[in-house]
């Protein structure tokens, strides 16, 4: 081989390791601070993850209201339940509270990306007021989760189904109710979509995403204005390493296709975080009795704040039809 020859060939291989360790540290870095408990804990990138930027006054009266269900949350008394995974070697740990009253219903909320059972108070003080149980689990690589890592809501589904048999197993006679709010809504229609035990009665889906390939796509675009590839697709291939799945995989329109749970949609019409558009896809990919519902004029994750006349009673309304 001559010289020149082997001279441009060791060049190409150059570039193309450099090339492919660059591909490879892109995917790491984006998997890092949207996909584990400590890229989160940056505030910079909690901030950018979360979507909500420069907030004018109206934004701020939302989060207020909002706020007041944190405050709620740490003063009501509770118990901390912690249950053995059945698809792990973590233990599952998730905020109990429990009615003045006994009742066989039970409502399992479940929070959305950079939030906590804590986050959800708004939603446990109005189903503790409507004399039901209530349990929040802490999600993959949130709150008191023992993973570090977060599996936007693939994984979670299958931890939500063991609370489910947890409930179902204790209180043969309980009626159970799901409540998930973005990533909690997104992990709400994919724990629909497997095998579930007769408790579980109602599915309340609130502004939940269509996939993880869907929302990382807006997201990589709108918030890190960047492009889906390189990006997407080395942060795909690094959470495959890590994690075991594939973003695409990760759909809650392929897991509706399957539901036999009678669930009600809930989303925003001013929702930039995870689209407005998604909500469609989502009621329409769904197999059981389901309703939907738009709140006006409501930005992401904060539906019960703008309207909470309509959006509790479509949801009490839905949940006295089959509970």
């Amino acid at each position: 081989m001559k010289k020149g020859t082997k001279k441009v060939l060791k060049t190409a291989g150059i570039v193309g390791a450099t090339a492919a360790t660059t591909y490879f540290l892109l995917g790491n870095f984006f998997y890092y601070v949207t996909l584990t408990k400590k890229g989160l804990e940056n505030p910079f990138v909690a901030k950018i993850a979360s979507g909500n930027g420069k907030k004018d006054e109206e934004r701020l009266r939302l989060d207020a209201i909002k706020e007041t269900g944190k405050d709620w949350f740490s003063d009501i008394p509770k118990e901390k339940l912690a249950i053995k995974s059945s698809n792990s070697d973590k233990i599952l740990h998730a905020d109990y509270i429990f009615p003045e009253k006994p009742s066989d219903v039970y409502v399992i909320v479940i929070h959305g990306y950079t939030s906590s059972p804590a986050g959800m108070g708004m939603y446990v003080k109005k189903y503790h007021e409507l004399g039901y149980n209530v349990i929040a689990p802490s999600l993959n690589g949130h709150a008191d989760s023992e993973s570090s890592v977060i599996t936007m809501g693939w994984k979670d589904r299958f931890d939500v189904i063991d609370w489910v048999n947890f409930v179902a197993e204790n209180y043969p006679e309980s009626k159970i109710v799901l409540h998930g709010e973005s990533m909690g809504s997104a992990t709400t229609m994919m724990a629909t979509g497997e095998s579930l035990p007769e408790n579980v009665k109602v599915a309340i889906a609130d502004c939940g995403f269509t996939s993880v390939w869907d929302i990382f796509s807006n997201k990589i675009k709108n918030n890190f204005k960047m492009h889906e590839f390189p990006t997407l697709y080395s942060a795909n291939m690094v959470n495959k390493l890590y994690s075991g799945f594939d973003f695409k995989e990760a759909s809650a329109v392929e897991q509706l296709k399957k539901s036999k749970t009678p669930t009600i949609f809930i989303h925003g019409d001013k929702d930039t975080f995870v689209p407005y558009e998604m909500l469609d896809k989502v009621y329409e990919a769904c197999a059981s009795d389901k309703e939907k519902v738009t709140i006006e004029n409501s930005p992401h994750a904060r539906n019960a704040c703008v309207n909470p006349e309509l959006y509790w009673n479509s949801i009490t309304n839905f949940i006295n039809k089959y509970i």
